[in-house]
C-alpha cells in the first residue's frame, strides 16, 4: 500500500501551523484527508520575517513533528506560506503574434513570458505569476484561448513578488528542521484555497485573511483572481494598541486579546473587569469594556481602509457571494458584525472545509485556513504533475536522510 502524503507549513508571526493529508479526488477536483496537525507558538520570527534561525527551525520542526505523530506517518516535504510588508503585487501584460490557424500550449506559454519579462531588482523574487485574462484579437473574457482562432494572443498578468532574503530564511529554517521546501505559496492565496467554494468565486467574492503582521485581500469574479493585495497591517496592530492603551508587556496583551478580547465594546458586561499587570509585580483591574473599545477601535480602522481599498478598485455589486473573513483574528467575538457595518456587504467567516475530509474537527477554526490550503495547493500539484509529495509504503518514509540527521 502506498499512501501520497502532501504537508502544508503556516509559519505564522504568533504560531506555527501544519496540516498533513492524504491526496485524493474528489468529483473530478483534488481533494485532501486530513491526517494530521501540528501547531507550536512561533519564535524566532517577527513581523513574518524570520529574526532567529534557530528558533524559528525549532519551531517548524516542533510543529511538523507533532502533525507527523498525529497521522502516524513521516513526510520529506512541505509547502511553505510566505507572507509580510515584503510582499509586493504588480500587473503585466503580454502580447504575442499567432502564427497558426488556431492557438496551441506553446502560444499561452509564450504570453506568458513576455508578460513576466519585467526587471526585477536584484533582492526581489517572483512568487506568482497568476493570469487574470486573455484577449484573442481584443476580445476579452476568455479563460481558456487553446483551440481558439485568432492572431493575437494578450494576457494580463498578476505577478506577486517578494523579498529574496526574506523568502530564503524561511526556506533555509525549513531545511535545516529536515524537510524539502517543494514550493512556496503567497498564504492569502492558499487561504482562499480551503475557504471558497468554487460557486462563490464564480458570483464574486472577497476575502479578508488577517494575519498576525499583514492581511491579505483577495477578490474573485467569474471564476478568475481579480484583484490581491496584501495591507500592512494584522493581528499584531491590535496587540500593540492593547500594549500602548494598557501599558502591559506583549505576552499578556497576546494573552488578553485572545480571552477577553471583542470587537463591540456594547457587547461587554460594563460591569466586568481583568487582572493585567502593575509596577512592581502588583495586578490591577481593568475593565474589559475597555479593552474591547479599543480593539473595536483598530478593527474599525482596519475594515474602512480594506472598504476604501476594496470598493475603490472593484464594484460592490459584482461581490454576490459577499465578504469572507479568515484567520485567527476572525475568532473575535462581534468582529462579523462590526465588519458587516464598515463594508457595508455579507460577512461571514471563513473556515477550512474546501475539499477536505478525515479530520476535520481539528483544523475547523479559521486560524487554519493557511495551512489547509497549503495542503490543498499540494493536492493540486500533485494531480496536475504527479511530482511533489512524500510517498509512504508500509508506513515506512523514505526521508532517510533527515532521519540520519535526527542521530548524528
Amino acid at each position: 500500500m502506498r499512501s501520497i502524503l502532501v504537508a502544508g507549513l503556516d509559519v505564522g508571526s504568533t504560531s506555527t501551523r501544519v496540516v498533513i493529508g492524504e491526496c485524493a479526488r474528489e468529483f473530478q477536483r483534488p481533494a485532501l484527508k486530513v491526517l494530521g496537525v501540528g501547531r507550536t507558538p512561533t519564535s524566532g520570527v517577527r513581523k513574518d520575517a524570520v529574526t532567529d534561525l534557530e528558533r524559528a527551525t525549532d519551531s517548524v520542526r516542533a510543529a511538523v513533528q507533532e502533525a507527523e505523530l498525529m497521522a502516524g506517518m513521516r513526510v520529506d516535504r512541505v509547502y511553505v506560506g510566505v507572507s509580510g510588508a515584503h510582499v509586493n503585487v504588480n500587473r503585466s501584460v503580454g502580447v504575442v503574434a499567432v502564427a497558426a490557424e488556431e492557438i496551441v500550449p506553446r502560444d499561452v506559454e509564450r504570453v506568458h513570458k513576455v508578460a513576466q519579462a519585467v526587471a526585477l531588482p536584484l533582492d526581489r523574487e517572483l512568487l506568482h505569476a497568476i493570469p487574470q485574462d486573455y484577449l484573442v484579437d481584443h476580445q476579452r473574457g476568455i479563460t481558456d484561448p487553446v483551440g481558439m482562432t485568432g492572431t493575437r494572443l494578450e494576457t494580463d498578468l498578476c505577478l506577486v513578488t517578494g523579498c529574496s532574503t526574506a523568502v530564503r530564511n524561511i526556506i533555509r529554517a525549513v531545511e535545516k528542521a529536515g524537510y524539502k521546501v517543494q514550493k512556496t505559496v503567497l498564504e492569502p492565496l492558499a487561504s482562499a484555497r480551503s475557504v471558497l467554494a468554487e460557486d462563490e468565486k464564480e458570483l464574486g467574492v472577497a476575502m479578508i485573511d488577517i494575519g498576525g503582521a499583514t492581511t491579505g485581500l483577495i477578490v474573485y469574479y467569474e471564476g478568475r483572481l481579480r484583484d490581491l493585495e496584501v495591507l500592512p497591517f494584522g493581528g499584531a496592530t491590535i496587540t500593540s494598541d492593547l500594549i500602548r492603551g494598557l501599558s502591559i508587556p506583549f505576552a499578556e496583551a497576546k494573552r488578553i486579546k485572545e480571552r477577553h478580547g471583542a470587537a463591540h465594546a456594547r457587547m461587554v458586561n460594563p460591569t466586568e473587569v481583568i487582572e493585567v499587570p502593575g509596577v512592581n509585580g502588583r495586578r490591577r483591574k481593568v475593565a474589559r469594556r475597555f479593552v474591547a473599545s479599543l480593539m473595536e477601535e483598530r478593527l474599525e480602522h482596519m475594515f474602512l481602509r480594506i472598504n476604501r481599498r476594496l470598493h475603490g478598485s472593484f464594484s460592490q455589486e459584482l461581490l454576490g457571494a459577499g465578504i469572507v473573513i479568515t484567520g485567527g483574528v476572525a475568532l473575535t467575538p462581534g468582529i462579523v458584525d462590526l465588519a458587516r457595518k464598515c463594508l457595508a456587504a455579507p460577512v461571514r467567516v471563513g473556515i477550512p472545509r474546501e475539499g477536505l475530509s478525515g479530520l476535520l474537527d481539528v483544523v475547523s477554526g479559521p486560524g487554519f485556513s493557511t495551512a489547509a490550503g497549503l495542503a490543498l495547493h499540494g493536492a493540486d500539484h500533485f494531480m496536475d504533475t504527479g511530482e511533489g509529495a512524500s510517498t509512504v509504503a508500509s508506513g515506512m518514509v523514505t526521508r532517510v536522510g533527515a532521519w540520519l540527521k535526527e542521530f548524528f
